[in-house]
């Protein structure tokens, strides 16, 4: 029998993955036996993952990741999975209500057995990491690393050498696949610009100006790919076949994350600070999601 699980990190659904149940999990710990459908959710502050079950809506047990000396997690932001494993992107700062960063800090990439709740792997990074992710074949990690000569690592998801090392724009944030899986899109904060990366050549292939302080690129069914710029306070459209921006949306709030619903031809856009949800139709009004009305 397989078993679904979802992973989340604070406010964002990530990734699906199934798997069998591990037959050596500890049956006196509820997190080291997920063995039913579940959804992880990181908590930054508290350096823990939440594992809630879906069926109930409860949460059912907590996953522990500080640790101690060089092995210590701090603030861990995002969480990736592919079969029983989850990775986890950990900066080592607060980056929750905002993606400015000061001074250079060093990151972590870990990986966790999402059965049994234990550590599989603890990589230290030069360079703080706003995120890590599984390809979409589940066969590599990709890391970015925020740095003034921003890179991203992509690390073998089995063995967990270093693969590649891709050079990239300046600070680079969020990484992520377009759904087909053949582009990977990094945002460059500094520059202003995003670049898209051949996944199979591990080769960046077009270099995008977007808005002001871009933090990631989110896919969506059409064909397009949507950048949440911080500081500008907008989307902006990339075209996947293009590789150009074809709209520009302002938003009048800093976004967080945007998620597209291409059956209503809809764009999700959630802000920090406690802020409602806000639906847009695209291109043409804005929403408050609860009271479905314009502002």
């Amino acid at each position: 029998m397989k078993y679904i699980f979802y992973t989340a990190s604070i406010l964002r659904v990530m990734l699906l993955s199934s798997f069998n149940k591990d037959d050596n999990m500890d049956m006196t710990n509820p997190a080291s036996n997920v063995n039913y459908p579940a959804a992880y959710v990181v908590t930054g502050e508290d350096a823990t993952i939440s594992v809630i079950k879906l069926s109930t809506n409860e949460v059912t047990g907590t996953i522990p990741l500080m640790g101690t000396g060089k092995d210590m997690i701090m603030w861990p932001h995002h969480i990736s999975s592919h079969s029983n494993h989850l990775a986890i992107g950990v900066p080592g700062m607060d980056l929750s209500v905002g993606h400015a960063v000061t001074g250079t800090m060093s990151g972590k990439l870990v990986v966790i057995d999402a059965t049994t709740g234990s550590i599989v792997k603890n990589i230290g990074l030069t360079v703080m990491n706003h995120n890590t992710i599984y390809s979409p074949n589940g066969t590599e990690i990709w890391v970015p690393q925020m740095d003034m000569k921003g890179k991203v690592l992509v690390y073998d998801a089995t063995t967990y050498a270093l693969k590649s090392t891709i050079t990239a724009g300046m600070m680079p944030a969020e990484l992520t696949f377009f759904s087909d899986g053949t582009k990977a899109y990094v945002a460059h904060g500094d520059d202003d610009n995003v670049s898209v990366i051949n996944v199979a050549s591990k080769s960046v292939v077009a270099t995008v100006t977007v808005g002001n302080n871009p933090v990631g690129a989110w896919t969506a069914s059409d064909d397009t790919m949507y950048v949440d710029n911080e500081d500008g306070q907008s989307i902006s459209v990339i075209s996947v076949a293009t590789n150009a921006v074809d709209q520009t949306i302002p938003l009048g709030f800093m976004p967080g994350i945007a998620s597209h619903n291409g059956i209503k031809s809809e764009l999700w856009v959630s802000g920090p600070n406690g802020r409602k949800g806000t639906l847009l139709d695209l291109g043409y009004y804005n929403y408050d999601v609860d009271a479905r009305r314009r502002f």
